[in-house]
């Protein structure tokens, strides 16, 4: 097993790196007029050259990205080039918020999308025409349109959750959780049709496996064989898709975050990548690609734990 993490932790870190540098490098391409930009629009050549020394962005690319590199291996991911705050800190608050919201949404939709994977597969008939059609509905609607949506409802119509802002847990848990109610509901909606569509249709396969039929010919429980054996065997397929999910609901966070005034990565990812603040934009994309490493780690040693054939393979 340990020689089964290393290799996935071998792979995010190739992952990590290359994602780094394609990313540092298409920055330096886009934003040749930054330093332009931080002195003002109306300032000189000389004022330029003083913060482009200041930066280090008079020095070649290849070298600005080894000292970030350096710096970024002691925990050091610099300061913000217009704001002058931490990248760590306002990476690390930010975050927070933004993997609340795609915790919350794969949770949520790994309860429901399992739900109705195992109804539809175990009931044939309407009930799993309907869970298809309502699957196939949730990945076709943009998720900013049923964000909108649930506003326009549940918010401004019901006046049951703010329709906007975001309230810390530990300034009030209810208000918190009122807060995040509808962003995490906005996420789900377009996530549980693919897991609910992998969970039925790795229990109709697992259905017509040999073993299935043997242990129902010898009168076990339908319910023990479903639960025990057959969902177990689905565990897999559903594990990989809420991984993907997971990544998915990371990026998609960035549009709800906006929409609904949230104060996460995202409106820190377009605003930074906008300005052509490439700490920030570093810091970003180095913190999300960890998280996204060790999630997809922690996925395969589950499926590993739950699928021995995985280990081999």
């Amino acid at each position: 097993m340990l020689s089964f993490v290393g290799k996935r932790l071998a792979t995010g870190v190739g992952l990590i790196v290359t994602l780094a540098v394609l990313t540092f490098f298409f920055l330096q391409l886009g934003n040749s007029d930054t330093a332009q930009r931080i002195a003002g629009q109306n300032a000189g050549p000389d004022a330029v050259a003083v913060v482009e020394e200041r930066l280090g962005l008079d020095r070649p690319a290849i070298v600005q990205f080894g000292d970030w590199v350096g710096s970024a291996l002691t925990g050091d991911l610099g300061r913000s080039w217009f704001s002058g705050q931490e990248v760590t800190e306002a990476v690390s608050t930010r975050m927070s918020v933004t993997v609340t919201l795609a915790v919350g949404s794969v949770i949520l939709t790994a309860i429901i999308g399992i739900t109705l994977g195992a109804l539809a597969a175990t009931r044939r008939g309407w009930l799993d025409r309907a869970v298809q059609i309502l699957a196939v509905i949730g990945q076709a609607i943009p998720g900013f349109l049923l964000a909108m949506a649930l506003v326009l409802v549940f918010a401004i119509e019901l006046d049951w959750f703010p329709a906007t802002g975001y309230t810390r847990f530990s300034e009030s848990p209810s208000e918190w959780l009122l807060s995040i109610t509808l962003p995490v509901i906005a996420l789900t909606l377009g996530s549980i049709g693919g897991v609910a569509q992998q969970v039925r249709g790795a229990m109709i396969d697992a259905f017509e496996r040999d073993y299935v039929r043997t242990l129902r010919s010898r009168g076990l429980p339908r319910g023990s064989v479903v639960y025990q054996h057959v969902l177990r065997n689905a565990a897999g397929p559903a594990l990989t898709v809420l991984g993907l999910q997971f990544v998915i609901l990371l990026g998609g966070a960035v549009i709800v975050e906006q929409l609904f005034s949230i104060p996460g990565l995202g409106p820190l990812a377009l605003a930074s990548t906008s300005h052509g603040d490439i700490p920030v934009v570093m810091g970003i994309v180095l913190v999300t690609g960890v998280i996204v490493v060790v999630v997809n780690t922690l996925v395969d040693v589950i499926q590993a734990w739950v699928n021995p054939k995985v280990r081999v393979s």
